[in-house]
């Protein structure tokens, strides 16, 4: 098992309490009991010449005031299309929202109309998406760009519109921002440039942010900078953040939870201190498995046989039961139920119930099977196209 950063100073300082410790000198947790974001059953599928892509199949996860939940998982798990999902950015066509629910703040989003959601988007919920670069309109200065939420959403114009500008600047710990709102995109450095984006995400407050691997481009230092920066403003404002990325260096750093993704579903979360002590799930067990350890010596790195499966064509049962040393039979035929192992953590696997079809719930058992929808009409060409890709 892999011991986090976080769960060294447990044992050094006796903490119990993720409320109590300090969350690897980033500060204290400032988590809070009431939910502010809830994703129930969420799918999100595009329709494309091979087939339905089930970019999205049943996502359900919640966020805290307060709380920074960490989205893990290989490259085209359904990660940031769940969270362009929760936003309502997902083109349309080949993307649908075709079931589940968005509550943010007690209300579903995906039944509100365009024009409402234009009104959630940016003041209540903000997003970081993963390059600064192109986030950004190269030819809009700063000013510009920050101000354009805070006009629409706030109605401020003038001074008190250039004062709102340069609040946000400075929250972000940009130095004379005054001078610096001025200046384009290619005037500023990388890190410079993400500081930017993320003023541009909480200069209207939101009680939810999205930051979809911000981190990337950044060199080790100015990303330690930055995450530190987005625990102060947490801290400062109580927003609820959810960090999509690649690094468990990061998720030990940043997250107070985790919920691991493979193939457009979540297979487990919990407690960064359970996944990364217990891991429950064959997957996060692997993922965790190929981060090099600085307390071993090895010739050879760990790496994940196999390839993730085409969404379009998932096999049926437990998508990841091709690459899983623990499979059986069971594993290819039906998806695992979620099964509680402990305070707040859960896994979908047979392992968990010793592969043992008795011991799940039949109705639960039932609504873990993937929905199949009845693909729209393509024309005669398409479908001759689709099957001789697949060919």
């Amino acid at each position: 098992m892999v011991d986090s950063p976080e769960t060294v100073r447990v044992r050094a300082t006796g903490y119990e309490d993720s409320q109590d410790s300090d969350r690897d000198g980033f500060g204290p947790s400032t988590v809070e009991d009431d939910i502010i974001l809830e994703v129930k059953d969420l799918r999100t599928y595009f329709q494309t010449s091979y087939g339905t892509v089930k970019a999205v199949d049943g996502v359900s996860y919640y966020v805290r005031r307060g709380e920074t939940l960490g989205v893990v998982g290989e490259s085209g798990s359904g990660k940031s299309v769940t969270a362009l999902s929760i936003m309502r950015l997902i083109p349309s066509p080949p993307g649908y929202i075709v079931g589940g629910e968005v509550i943010l703040d007690g209300e579903n989003v995906l039944d509100l109309s365009d024009n409402e959601m234009a009104k959630i988007r940016g003041s209540k919920v903000g997003m970081i998406l993963q390059d600064p670069m192109t986030a950004l309109n190269p030819v809009f200065n700063i000013e510009n760009q920050v101000g354009e939420a805070i006009r629409i959403h706030q109605g401020v114009r003038g001074q008190t519109l250039v004062d709102r500008i340069i609040h946000a600047l400075r929250q972000v710990r940009i130095p004379a921002a005054e001078t610096r709102m001025k200046d384009f995109p290619h005037q500023l450095s990388g890190g410079m440039r993400q500081r930017v984006v993320g003023a541009i995400s909480i200069s209207c407050a939101p009680i939810v942010l999205i930051a979809d691997e911000p981190t990337t481009a950044l060199d080790v230092t100015i990303q330690a900078g930055y995450l530190r920066l987005l625990k102060e403003i947490q801290a400062e404002t109580g927003v609820g953040i959810i960090f999509i990325t690649h690094d468990f260096g990061i998720v030990a750093k940043m997250c107070d939870r985790v919920a691991v993704m493979y193939a457009g579903r979540i297979v487990e979360t919990g407690d960064v201190r359970q996944i990364f002590n217990t891991p429950t799930h064959p997957y996060s067990e692997a993922l965790l498995a190929s981060v090099p350890k600085l307390e071993e010596r090895t010739r050879r790195l760990y790496s994940i046989e196999g390839q993730p499966p085409p969404l379009f064509d998932l096999p049926p049962g437990c998508p990841f039961a091709p690459r899983c040393a623990y499979v059986q039979d069971i594993c290819r035929e039906l998806y695992p139920t979620r099964v509680n192992i402990g305070d707040d953590h859960t896994a979908s696997c047979w392992k968990t119930m010793d592969f043992d079809r008795s011991k799940a719930d039949p109705d639960e058992l039932a609504a873990a099977q993937s929905v199949r929808i009845s693909e729209r009409e393509q024309p005669e060409e398409k479908r001759e196209e689709a099957g001789a890709v697949a060919d």
